[in-house]
């Protein structure tokens, strides 16, 4: 017969061992319907993380160190960071544009090419060209950037370049060229921008991918295409555009001198305001960068000096609001005069919403003329900016290419990993084991707060049925303060044990070891009630009663659930994550590393073997932690996602490695058993561990 104690112990850890079976992924998303928040969003102590990671992250000190000498060597250095967090690191190959036109629309005193070209193969872009109807010397070039304007024919999509024609009228008739390509996003091919906004591709942050960077590749090919045109004279190209097309100007200018002076209008505001204030929830993916290095908005805005650059905006814009529009400015122009160049910055404000409004751009086309037809600021603008065409003469194509790749872009655009070739030999693994740890650290998890260590605050015990409940609140990153459980018998004293399983808890098993705990030792429930009892029943011999159990609840679960709040309102959390650089489930396996750190500081605890365990999304988030812990001493598995592209979300892990080379390292780390019903994807570890002859240290076993 098995003890009373050993019983209990048995029944109870048999409860929770069964959480690991039955438990769910990472974070659930409720379903769509009537909103239960807290009174205030981010709820705590969320709120109180995005403000201290977003002051830490908008330190100008920067700026401090800027010296017209060392500036073009910091100004290449940040561009390349830039190019890496737009998808662009390498450059995409400048293949042929095979710019093809398809028709010609006369208008009063200029006339619009209506063309279309590959910034990529079969990434078709319509455009159209506006022109002067009498072109006698070369003339300065505009590329207008379009924001979200959706227009259509019926069921005939247009092309938001119909949408702001007005500016390439104005242009033309006052002696410009001017480009207006469509995005992608409400272009005449439909592309997407709303892949975390709406649509749940969170795989795009863990392929570094950000619609910005199709973008920004699209106007720096649209420039390349002004430079094959004679009417054109390519060392005057200015650009401009606004809302979406303002941060497009942003990317475009950061990263190609070829532009000479950028009016981006209503396109930029602080990481404050996108973060702390919300304007995040106004704005799709295509306004920010894939923020690994961890960036405010000043450090976009200074890649143009020293250049002239017009920052224009209104003044209640609810999605750009005009302190963080002043912040950015302020910062700026603080670059500018260092440099010795303030005459080349600007601000222009004027009265309204977030509308393209005429005030708005009569300050772009004063800029523009000044700086790139020697215009005097005190000059007039002579008319207004109007539509002048029915939109469907501006469409580019009777139909749409067979080949195109408008709609996959999100699939090519970043070159996706590919699994290496296994080793030819021992002496071949630590290289490439290590570029991948290196590339984790570096580009992964590179928002992980360096080598603090946890705090550690005990709570009373609670004993009952000879059981002992400990709750230890671990401090793993201000201001999270997250609660470990540890079970044993009353009677034996730590060191007394002879080992630990400490299990990660994803929302759904916290549920089942809630109940139990509550209704055991704090509501008097019978032993044995609820859910699981049956489970418990079977397992009760099977587990040793000298042994002890931990469960620990990450950031975002349990205590800090984000369950209860709507689907929209976990995007916009989770998104404000992407925007510090970082994900929640990155700060999950930083929390795991800390909880247990934080475990073996207690006395009695530290040399105690450990294992590890959890499943699903966050068993993912488990094994990624065993990789940064010594001396784990198993590390136990159940029904892993195959891959990334399903969770756990990590910033740029899919360009590097995806889950089985993740599990290879961990094996050679800490003995693994996954339990899992199809070993196929796990292939590529298991002839890995074979090779390297440690086959012995993962088992791949079914489900009982």
């Amino acid at each position: 017969m098995i003890k009373k104690t050993a019983e209990s112990l048995g029944l109870r850890a048999g409860l929770l061992f069964v959480l690991l079976l039955l438990g769910g992924g990472a974070l659930p998303v409720a379903a769509q319907g009537p909103e239960k928040l807290p009174p205030d969003f981010p709820p705590p102590p969320f709120d109180q993380y995005f403000k201290h990671r977003v002051t830490e992250l908008s330190d100008p000190g920067w700026l401090e160190e800027i010296n017209p000498d060392n500036w073009p060597e910091k100004h290449a250095a940040m561009r390349r960071e830039l190019q890496g967090m737009l998808g662009l690191d390498p450059w995409p190959e400048r293949t042929p544009l095979k710019p093809v036109l398809t028709g010609k629309v006369q208008g009063e005193g200029y006339t619009v090419e209506k063309l279309f070209f590959e910034p990529m193969p079969g990434l078709y872009i319509g455009a159209n060209l506006y022109l002067p109807v009498e072109v006698q010397t070369p003339l300065p070039a505009i590329l207008y950037m379009c924001g979200h304007s959706n227009v259509t024919d019926g069921e005939v999509r247009i092309g938001n370049k119909a949408g702001y024609q007005h500016h390439g009228a104005w242009f033309a008739r006052h002696g410009y060229a001017c480009l207006i390509p469509d995005t992608i996003q409400w272009g005449e091919i439909p592309g997407e921008h709303h892949g975390t906004y709406r649509l749940g591709r969170w795989w795009w942050a863990a392929r570094g991918f950000t619609p910005a960077g199709v973008e920004a590749w699209v106007g720096i090919r649209a420039l390349d295409y002004l430079e094959t045109r004679p009417e054109v004279d390519r060392t005057r190209f200015g650009m401009t555009g606004r809302s979406g097309g303002g941060a497009y100007s942003w990317w475009v200018g950061a990263l190609d001198d070829r532009v000479k002076v950028a009016v981006p209008v209503a396109g930029i505001t602080t990481l404050h305001d996108h973060v702390v204030e919300g304007a995040i929830e106004g704005h799709c993916d295509c306004m920010y960068m894939v923020n690994t290095r961890r960036w405010d908005f000043d450090r976009v805005a200074a890649l143009m000096a020293p250049r002239p650059l017009l920052i224009s905006n209104t003044d209640s814009d609810e999605i750009f609001p005009l302190t963080g529009v002043m912040e950015v400015f302020n910062r700026t122009r603080r670059l500018y005069r260092k440099l010795g160049v303030e005459a080349n910055i600007g601000i222009h404000i004027a009265e309204g919403p977030h509308k393209d409004t005429q005030p708005l751009n009569a300050g772009a086309f004063n800029w523009l003329n000044r700086f790139l037809k020697g215009g005097d600021r005190m000059d007039l603008i002579d008319e207004p900016a109007r539509r002048r065409h029915e939109p469907r003469e501006l469409k580019v194509f009777a139909t749409i290419p067979a080949d195109e790749k408008v709609t996959t872009v999100d699939e090519f655009f970043v070159p996706a990993f590919s699994s290496p070739p296994l080793p030819g030999s021992a002496a071949d693994w630590p290289g490439q084991r290590n570029a991948w740890m290196k590339a984790l650290r570096e580009e992964v998890f590179g928002a992980w707060p360096g080598e603090a260590k946890p705090t550690v605050t005990m709570q009373p015990e609670q004993v009952r049925d000879g059981l002992r409940l400990t709750r230890v609140d671990v401090t793993t990153q201000h201001p999270f303060v997250l609660p470990v459980w540890i079970l044993q018998r009353a009677d034996l004293k730590p060191e007394q044990v002879r080992g630990m399983t400490f299990q990660v808890l994803n929302e759904a098993a916290w549920e089942k070891f809630h109940q139990w705990e509550a209704g055991h030792f704090r509501a008097g429930a019978e032993e044995g009630a609820g859910d699981g009892a049956a489970f418990l029943r079977d397992q009760a011999a099977r587990l040793d009663s000298s042994q002890a159990m931990a469960f620990f609840c990450p950031r975002g679960v349990g205590p800090t659930s984000l369950a209860a709040l709507s689907k929209v309102k976990q995007t916009h959390l989770l998104r404000r994550f992407l925007l510090l650089g970082e994900s929640l489930e990155s700060g999950q396996v930083w929390d795991i590393r800390q909880a247990v750190e934080a475990l073996r500081s207690l006395p009695g605890w530290s040399h105690q073997p450990l294992s590890l365990r959890s499943g699903q999304v966050m068993g993912a988030n488990a094994l990624y932690a065993s990789l940064y812990l010594e001396g784990i001493s198993r590390l136990e598995l159940q029904d892993l996602p195959v891959s990334h592209r399903a969770g756990p979300t990590y910033l740029n892990v899919l360009r590097y490695l995806d889950l089985p080379q993740a599990l290879a390292m961990a094996a050679e780390h800490t003995p693994v058993t996954l339990y899992t019903g199809d070993t196929t994807p796990w292939r590529y570890a298991q002839a890995l561990t074979l090779a390297l002859g440690m086959e012995d240290r993962l088992q791949i076993l079914r489900p009982e």
